[in-house]
This record gives C-alpha cells, sequence and structure tokens, in this order.
C-alpha cells in the first residue's frame, strides 16, 4: 500500500524567478500552495526580493493551457479590457506542475522602472499546510526606484567606487531609501535562512486561519487577568488614587513582566506596564473610578466573562480611534508590526509626520506644520495602546525585538480589516 500524505500537508508548485537583465543574475526559487492566488505570489515575490510594495504590477503570458493571461491589480478597480484582477486567479491555473518549463509567464513590477521577473516551474512540491519556502537564490534584491536593472547596476558601480564624481551623492540617494550605511551595502549578500523567516512570516499573514478560542485568551490574557481581579467588589486604591503596592507586585509576578522592569514593580505611578493597562482599561470605559475604589462598569462585567466579545470590541476600539491624527497613524503602527518593516528611530518619527502632512492635518497656531514632537508622542501613545494585548510569542510588556505570535497576528489582522477603507 502506498504511503498517504499527511492531512497537514498541501499540493504544491516550485517556481525559479528571475529578474531579466540583471548581471550577476537575480534570482528566487520558491515553493507555494498550487491553490495561491497571483495576488499572493505577488507578495511573497515582494517579500523574497526585499521590494516594497510600492508600486503596481502584473502577470502577463500564456498559462499551462496556451491561453494568454493578463493579470493585474490596479489602484482604482478599474482593469483595463480583456485583464483578470489578481486575487481572482489561482497558480494551478497558470501552471502544471509535473510539466516543468512549460510556462510562459513574466511578473512585472514598477511600470516606470519596468522590472521583469521572468517566471518558471521547477516541479510539483509538498508543504506542510499553507506555506511559502525559499530554496535557493543569489544577490541582494535591487534597491526600489533605482532605474531599472541597468539604473540598479550603474548605482552599484558609483557606490562601490569612491573616486566617481557622483559617488557622495549616489550615497547619500542609497542611505535616505534603503535607511541604511552605505558600508552595509553589499549587492552579493543574500541570506537563505533570513529569506525564509520572512516568507514564514507572510504566510502566517496570508493564511492566518480561524480565530479560536486559545487565540482569545493568549492576546487577551493580561485584561483578562485585571477584569477576573476586579471582581466582585472592585480593586482598592490608595488615598492618591492608585492601585495598592502590593497589587501592583502581584500584578507584575502573575503576568510575567517582573524581568523586563528594573525596579520591584510596587508603586504604580513608577511601573508603567500597570499604570498603562489600567489607564487603558478606564479609556476603554471597561473600569471606572469609584471613590476608594477601581470597579468594573456594566461593559467591563460583561465582557470579563465573553472573551470572544472582549476582543471584538477592542478590535474595534483600536481600528477606530478618537482622533483624526490617531486614525492616520494607527494604521501605520500596526501594518509595521505585521510587517516587521518599522523604520529606524531616526526617521520614524519622520514618516508619522509625513504621513499626517499629507493626510491633511495641521496645527491651529504658527505656520501649521506638526511638530515632529506631536509624531513621537502619537507613536508611543498608540504603542501603549498596542501594549494592552499580549500580542507576541513571550509573556512581555516591552516587546523589543519579540516576535508576534500566531494569535497576535490574528487580532491585528482583525483589526486592520475593520478600518472601514482607510489603508496606510
Amino acid at each position: 500500500m502506498a504511503d498517504m500524505e499527511s492531512p497537514a500537508t498541501v499540493p504544491a508548485v516550485e517556481l525559479r524567478i528571475s529578474i531579466s537583465e540583471t548581471e550577476p543574475l537575480i534570482w528566487r526559487q520558491l515553493v507555494l500552495p498550487e491553490t495561491a492566488t497571483v495576488s499572493e505570489l505577488h507578495e511573497a515575490i515582494q517579500c523574497a526580493f526585499g521590494w516594497k510594495n510600492s508600486h503596481l504590477y502584473a502577470v502577463a503570458g500564456h498559462d499551462s493551457a496556451g491561453k494568454k493571461r493578463i493579470i493585474m491589480e490596479v489602484d482604482d478597480g478599474d482593469l483595463p479590457a480583456g485583464s483578470e484582477i489578481s486575487a481572482g486567479v489561482r497558480l494551478l491555473e497558470l501552471f502544471d506542475a509535473q510539466k516543468p518549463g512549460e510556462s510562459d509567464l513574466e511578473y512585472d513590477y514598477d511600470f516606470g522602472d519596468n522590472w521583469t521577473h521572468e517566471i518558471e516551474v521547477v516541479g510539483p512540491g509538498v508543504l506542510e499546510g499553507n506555506a511559502i519556502t525559499c530554496t535557493g537564490g543569489a544577490m541582494r534584491g535591487p534597491v526600489e526606484d533605482s532605474g531599472g536593472a541597468h539604473g540598479y547596476a550603474d548605482m552599484v558601480a558609483v557606490v562601490s567606487n569612491r573616486k566617481h564624481p557622483e559617488h557622495r551623492e549616489t550615497v547619500e540617494w542609497l542611505e535616505s531609501v534603503t535607511q541604511e550605511h552605505a558600508s552595509k551595502f553589499d549587492p552579493t549578500a543574500f541570506d537563505l535562512v533570513a529569506t525564509n523567516e520572512q516568507l514564514l512570516s507572510l504566510a502566517q499573514r496570508l493564511w492566518p486561519g480561524e480565530v479560536t478560542a486559545a487565540d482569545h485568551q493568549a492576546v487577551l490574557r493580561p485584561i483578562l487577568w485585571f477584569l477576573n481581579e476586579a471582581q466582585p467588589d472592585g480593586l482598592p486604591l490608595t488615598s492618591a488614587g492608585y492601585l495598592k503596592p502590593a497589587f501592583v507586585k502581584r500584578a507584575m509576578t502573575e503576568l510575567g513582566w517582573d524581568d523586563e522592569w528594573i525596579s520591584a514593580g510596587r508603586v504604580e505611578v513608577s511601573t508603567p506596564p500597570i499604570r498603562n493597562l489600567r489607564e487603558h482599561l478606564q479609556e476603554w470605559k471597561l473600569l471606572r473610578k469609584l471613590k476608594d475604589k477601581l470597579l468594573l462598569t456594566p461593559k467591563g462585567r460583561k465582557l470579563a466573562g465573553n472573551p470572544a466579545g472582549l476582543w471584538d470590541f477592542l478590535a474595534d476600539q483600536l481600528a477606530n480611534p478618537g482622533t483624526d491624527a490617531e486614525k492616520i497613524a494607527t494604521p501605520v503602527l500596526v501594518h509595521w508590526e505585521l510587517t516587521g518593516e518599522e523604520p529606524p528611530y531616526q526617521v520614524r518619527d519622520q514618516v508619522l509626520q509625513s504621513a499626517l502632512h499629507q493626510a491633511g492635518l495641521r496645527t491651529r497656531a504658527g505656520n501649521g506644520e506638526i511638530p515632529l514632537s506631536w509624531a513621537t508622542d502619537l507613536y508611543y501613545d498608540i504603542s501603549r495602546r498596542l501594549h494592552g494585548q499580549e500580542l507576541w510569542e513571550r509573556p512581555s510588556w516591552a516587546r523589543y525585538d519579540e516576535t508576534l505570535s500566531d494569535a497576535g497576528i490574528k487580532f491585528l489582522l482583525d483589526v486592520q480589516s475593520r478600518w472601514d477603507g482607510r489603508s496606510i
């Protein structure tokens, strides 16, 4: 009897994707589920080559049946005649994994620079669940907006030649685009392990699976703990209106946050993890202060015993913040969190400041420009709000260099789905 395939595996196709006219050739070999869409293939190519997904793209050529196909995504949703939307076409329509070399497809990215990626079927594959893997590749992906294959080659030559008259200008441009020091730029670099880590994260975002009761408990653990501690008679406060030191210390210990805070965590005013969580529970109107106690509101009592309802409530709160500035900045921070693309702190606040200006926000005084300090404060305010949930792989309120958990990815994707049409 033949071995039965594990029910966790899915049929896949292995593709070799090469960027035309690059020398040495820049290429990746990817394994994707046959049921993946062209839109998902686009995401995988962007991730594997290090593109920034900031331009339009199209796939053109002939499928396995010899039919001419033009598949694309456009900003306004108005597709040219005879073309198809990328999210509606699956790879199994385009490639016969059992017939290597018979496809005739090209993926074109950035219609200005015209980066053409030739796609060739290597053969069939099997993946453990819906995943994406890279089995090989060479060279660093090109730099965005560098002028196509020839422009990029010229840029590499100028950056590597200190005597070139345009060296300094080109280095400055490179550093502004990549946000990396030019000394770290290596056009020959390719890290298979890092690429697969990024593709794993992408697959988790593309195919997160259903939200489970375990996901509710994992993400909401700090909030559920706090709400349950407030039942039934509330939490006593000091005469100054703070949580009592014994409670603060127990909270830090039971939530697993002691190791991340340098003090003993006894006084709320000097223990930001607890102070921030308590303040946000009050901001969300799940707790209220009455005389010398912190009490559950009617909504807090209802949601303390309903994790699924609490998940929906908090996702709505994060997706629909109170101010115009937060409505612009929150999608940006959530996107950074999901993709790991947060800029270095030196320019992070400038990016937020620019987003606020582009959205038309201005101050009422002075020249109307949003001060950089406002963008900094906005970043930290939204970050603290995200910390109310446990989104990372281990208990963390600081989450420095932490990896999002599967449940955390599901929660942030749920928040993104509630933007009411807003996008970054």
